[in-house]
């Protein structure tokens, strides 16, 4: 994607839900607003949650 972009500006791009989703850069988990740079490597990694 063309930088730089915002987090959720990259995921409504992708047509994911923030909710959903947890976005992570250098091993870190980003907030809504960061600004991502145009070189940044992101992981994408869907939300999961376990129950009993």
């Amino acid at each position: 994607m063309d930088g730089p972009v915002q987090v959720s500006v990259l995921l409504r791009r992708l047509d994911l839900n923030r909710e959903s989703h947890l976005v992570i850069e250098n091993g870190e988990l980003v907030p809504n607003d960061k600004l991502l740079a145009k070189s940044a490597t992101v992981e994408i990694r869907p939300v999961i949650s376990g129950g009993s």
